[in-house]
This record gives C-alpha cells, sequence and structure tokens, in this order.
C-alpha cells in the first residue's frame, strides 16, 4: 500500500486530505507542521509528500528544500491558498521553484488532489 504524508497546520484541511487520500486506499500519515512531517518522513518515508506552504514553525518551502536535501528522489506536491500579504500564486511558484513536483491552489477537489497523487506515484 503507497504511503502518503500530509502536512498542513489546519486541522480541517489535514482531516480532509487524509480522508480523502485513506478513502482512495492509500495509507496516510498526518503532521501539523514542517517540523513534525520531516520527522515523521525520517522514521517512515512517503511515496508522495502534501504540504501546505503558510506554517507555523517551519513553513513548506522551507520543508521542501530540507525534502530534497534529505530525500531528493521524493515527490512533494506543495499546497495553498495563498496569503493577504503577497500575490495569490507567490507561495506555489517559489514551492515549485524551489521542488514542488506539482501545485494545488486551495480551495481544490478530491479528484484534482487524487490525480496529481496518482500521476506521482505512476511516474
Amino acid at each position: 500500500m503507497k504511503h502518503i504524508l500530509v502536512i498542513d497546520d489546519d486541522e480541517q484541511v489535514r482531516t480532509l486530505v487524509g480522508r480523502f487520500i485513506s478513502g482512495a486506499g492509500f495509507a496516510v500519515e498526518m503532521a501539523d507542521n514542517g517540523v513534525t512531517g520531516l520527522a515523521a518522513m525520517k522514521r517512515a518515508p512517503a511515496d508522495v509528500v502534501i504540504t501546505d506552504i503558510i506554517m507555523p514553525e517551519k513553513e513548506g518551502v522551507e520543508t521542501i528544500m530540507e525534502l530534497r536535501r534529505d530525500f531528493p528522489d521524493a515527490k512533494i506536491i506543495a499546497m495553498s491558498g495563498g496569503s493577504p500579504q503577497m500575490q495569490p500564486d507567490l507561495p506555489l511558484r517559489l514551492a515549485r521553484t524551489l521542488g514542488a513536483d506539482r501545485i494545488l491552489h486551495k480551495p481544490f477537489t478530491r479528484d484534482a488532489l487524487l490525480n496529481l497523487v496518482n500521476e506521482l506515484i505512476s511516474s
């Protein structure tokens, strides 16, 4: 069974994404920020990491950079709803530049998320 790691500080988003992932037959592990997400990845590397960009303690951009350094073959999906202080697409463009394989704008549909997960797993 493929293992997916979901990193998001918003419990509602994390829970919803976890339901989408587990409902599609994947094993899911969840973390509430980049620090706990990276620790989870070191314990049990995931087939795909789905990470939010704007989070406390360790933001998604930092998390992606560390994943690329420590797990260069990791498959990464960055997701964000943007930030009021930035251009709406800036966090996701930055994530893509720093190593995210795919980006996903919040809000998104179950199908959009699962399509990206399946695409990365089969690549």
